[in-house]
């Protein structure tokens, strides 16, 4: 039994470890030696006062580390502004990275404008580096002659990095490419015309600018399949002609309906008059009888 006043050293040594991790912890000591062989200047104030701010001194440290080994200067201050206001720190040094490598004008404060705009600056950068191929739906348009096209699309765009934030996604490209499809072959002559020549279509879309205001720069628009579909115009003429025949029918219909009509209207005024005639043959007799009567009327023998 330990004497009174004396505390076990099981107790002592648990103290000295919670101290050590509490002190460890709030004190990132790794993080600063890394930093130190690195050559990364910042203080064990700097990683302190990161832990009471609660800023992750991990990301803070390894994304200047990164950034050191690759040339570029940031600050401390910035990154952690942008880490308390829910940026992704990470992407936007990776971002500065690949752009410096790639010889693209790109400076914090416009990476973290963009990824606070949630926009990938990373992915962003390296669109612009290597420009992405979208492939759009199935594209339904039908030429003058009524005949239907129905074409896929390949668009290959690179990232335009000043109009990334506030400028439109790929639904608009995609929408935009599409209209500009249906209208390029609404006004072909007939289909045999695109068909023949695809590339017409793709260099009269490209010209229009389809990529103003969008967050892209269109490179190329490439025709991938294109196939003929149904004679929309044959089948409108077809379904008017139906039509045009159903009211044929009608109106026939409506004047022999009107002949009949007018038949049952003669037959009623011709027995009308019939019945009017045998009235007036009945009441010849009875006019000759009252003549007698009332002797207005005699036979001469």
């Amino acid at each position: 039994m330990p004497e009174a006043g004396q505390i076990p050293i099981a107790i002592i040594a648990i103290v000295v470890v919670v101290v050590l991790f509490v002190f460890f912890y709030v004190v990132p000591v790794g993080l600063w030696i890394a930093a130190w062989a690195a050559g990364v200047p910042i203080s064990i104030m700097n990683l302190i006062g990161m832990r009471l701010r609660r800023v992750s001194p991990n990301i803070i440290v390894n994304a200047m580390i990164s950034a050191h080994k690759a040339g570029l200067k940031t600050k401390t201050d910035d990154l952690e502004a942008h880490y308390l206001a829910s940026g992704n720190v990470v992407k936007v040094v990776n971002a500065l990275i690949a752009a410096d490598k790639a010889k693209i004008e790109l400076n914090f404060q416009r990476a973290a404008a963009i990824d606070l705009a949630g926009r990938d600056v990373f992915e962003a950068v390296q669109i612009s580096v290597n420009p992405r191929v979208i492939t759009t739906p199935q594209i339904s348009a039908v030429a003058l002659d009524g005949v239907e096209l129905i074409a896929l699309v390949r668009i290959t765009v690179r990232t335009n990095i000043n109009r990334l934030v506030g400028g439109a996604g790929e639904e608009t490209i995609l929408a935009r490419v599409g209209e500009g499809i249906i209208s390029a072959i609404g006004a072909s002559e007939t289909y045999e015309d695109v068909l023949e020549n695809p590339d017409i279509i793709s260099k009269t879309v490209l010209d229009r600018g389809l990529d103003a205001g969008t967050a892209f720069e269109i490179l190329s628009i490439d025709i991938a399949d294109i196939n003929v579909g149904r004679n929309i115009g044959a089948e409108l003429q077809a379904e008017q002609a139906e039509a045009d025949l159903i009211v044929a029918q009608a109106k026939a219909e409506e004047r022999r309906a009107m002949a009949v009509a007018a038949q049952q209207e003669m037959t009623a005024k011709v027995q009308e008059m019939r019945a009017k005639v045998v009235e007036a043959e009945a009441s010849v007799p009875r006019a000759v009888a009252g003549a007698f009567r009332e002797g207005n009327f005699t036979i001469q023998t």
